[in-house]
């Protein structure tokens, strides 16, 4: 099997083990993100990430903690299929000679150049993804959060979005926050990674790390990527749920501004926790289950 074959192969077994354990934490950091800004007096829809667990479960049972999932699930083979090979390529096209093992600074340019191609791919996924996890968050009457459903499903919100929001340009939408957290997301979590695996292994020759070494780089390396861009991600996610015809943002910049404006450095850490909760076993499991495959390939 060639490298590449190799590479898709283990970056599918990655997304799927990632997103099994992660998609739980990322409906709630959508919910948290993508809640309206309360009226002056109101208490806010959610107080917290916990009552936002409560709040879900009570209203749409564990199912929806899962909300969402499809459109991710659909495209989990090709985004970390692509993220894994495209890093693939980039390790190739660096690399002084067969073999030879890059260095740190060579992977974070690796991960940058990862984070460029899975952008495009990443961005009309989760836009249908953050409509559905979003639609109960946003609903008008807070107590109609179980029954207000906009959407049906993914193809759903892919066909209303087609037909109603200028068509595939519609899906793109938050295109440019999330290649501003892709790239550099990309750039630091790859980097992290190798940096640490080469601090335990005690040299660049890491392939004697067991899988309890990758299990934490893999996790620390997550939450680096998260830590480094988490404020584009709130963008990303306010103009992807933000409404068509009536919009609030004009832009990510102006969405950052407002958001800075309305409710201060805070607003633009809205689901932090979560995220960060999420980002390290998911993470970890992306990246261990990803080494195990492509060892097991050899």
């Amino acid at each position: 099997m060639g490298d590449v074959a190799k590479d898709l192969t283990s970056g599918t077994v990655g997304g799927a083990a990632q997103l099994i354990v992660g998609h739980p934490f990322d409906t709630i950091k959508v919910k948290l993100q993508s809640q309206p800004v309360p009226l002056p007096g109101q208490a806010p829809k959610y107080a917290g990430a916990i009552d936002a667990v409560k709040q879900t479960l009570a209203a749409e049972g564990p199912r929806g903690l899962y909300k969402g999932m499809g459109a991710p699930l659909a495209t989990v083979a090709a985004f970390n299929a692509l993220l894994f090979t495209v890093r693939g390529q980039m390790e190739s096209f660096l690399r002084s000679e067969p073999g030879v093992p890059l260095t740190v600074n060579q992977q974070v340019i690796a991960g940058a150049g990862a984070g460029v191609a899975v952008s495009f791919l990443a961005c009309p996924t989760e836009l249908i993804k953050c409509r559905l996890q979003a639609q109960s968050a946003l609903a008008v009457d807070a107590g109609s959060a179980g029954v207000a459903v906009k959407y049906g499903g993914p193809m759903d919100v892919a066909k209303q979005v087609l037909r109603t929001e200028g068509g595939a340009r519609g899906l793109f939408k938050g295109l440019v926050p999330t290649l501003a957290r892709e790239v550099p997301g990309n750039a630091a979590m790859f980097g992290v990674y190798e940096a640490l695996k080469q601090y335990m292994a005690g040299g660049t020759d890491t392939s004697k790390l067991g899988r309890g070494s990758l299990i934490v780089a893999g996790g620390l390396a997550g939450a680096s990527f998260w830590s480094s861009v988490y404020p584009t991600d709130v963008v990303k996610s306010v103009l992807q749920v933000d409404d068509y015809k009536n919009p609030k943002y004009k832009g990510s910049m102006h969405a950052f501004r407002s958001i800075l404006a309305s409710e201060g450095v805070k607003g633009l850490y809205k689901g932090f926790g979560p995220a960060m909760a999420r980002s390290i076993p998911a993470n970890a499991a992306c990246f261990l289950a990803y080494e195990v495959t492509r060892s097991s390939l050899g």
